[in-house]
């Protein structure tokens, strides 16, 4: 009895790894994200399947009940494949999983995904780090669990580039305080439905990003590598 922990990659079905592929072949059965592509799940053709997606205000399963849909199924099947959006350790809630399993007795494997903080600025052509530009990067969530007794997250990062994962719905606010550390003309550049149909790209800069109609999932990119992009941009056209 194995529980694999899959990374889904950022959306773009090709973007899956081969032995994610070959697990979803091998399943008994699936237990898949929101963000997880469906078109990813039809190589689990003899799999039983089980969603536990979740969305900002509304969430189809708590974490804890998802906790005890792995350890039911691990316990009863041979190969489940626990199937998430990006990389499962990248605000994946990976770790949490795998130390339920674990308690129970149940053998769990990693299997790394395509994280979209670097895969989606990937793909467009941003690099998040650049010669001469930025050396660092920081990816943080902009949505904190709101059980929290405190907030985690200061904004008050030093690295070249922060990339913001589910910030979307609380974009004004971050860029906000954000703006306590960095200059309102630092750049910034979102993508929406990064790698997917739809994909849709918008820059600005701190100052005046919240003005555009941004839809959720997007990334987040602030830094000096937007110029980078808008330079390799300007190139292409």
């Amino acid at each position: 009895m194995v529980v694999y922990l899959v990374g889904a990659g950022p959306g773009d079905p090709e973007l899956v790894t081969i032995k994610a592929v070959k697990l979803l072949k091998e399943a008994d059965v699936v237990i898949y994200d929101r963000l997880a592509n469906k078109e990813i799940l039809k190589e689990a053709a003899g799999a039983e399947l089980i969603y536990v997606g979740k969305k900002a205000g509304t969430h189809y399963k708590t974490q804890d009940e998802i906790n005890q849909i792995l350890i039911d199924e691990g316990q009863k099947h041979d190969t489940v494949v626990r199937l998430k959006g990006g990389d499962p350790f990248v605000f994946g809630r990976g770790g949490e999983e795998m130390l339920a399993l674990l308690e129970k007795g149940i053998e769990v494997e990693i299997v790394p995904g395509v994280t979209s903080a670097i895969g989606v600025p990937g793909t467009v052509g941003l690099p998040v780090t650049h010669r001469g530009v930025a050396t660092s990067f920081t990816v943080v969530t902009g949505h904190e669990d709101p059980t929290k007794t405190e907030n985690q997250v200061k904004w008050d990062f030093n690295a070249d580039t922060i990339i913001i994962l589910m910030g979307i719905g609380k974009l004004e606010v971050n860029v906000q305080e954000i703006m306590k550390y960095k200059s309102p003309e630092t750049p910034v550049c979102i993508i929406e439905k990064g790698t997917m149909p739809g994909q849709r790209i918008v820059t600005g800069t701190l100052r005046n990003i919240t003005q555009q109609d941004i839809k959720p999932p997007a990334l987040v990119i602030i830094g000096p590598v937007v110029d980078v992009y808008n330079d390799i941009i300007n190139l292409k056209s």
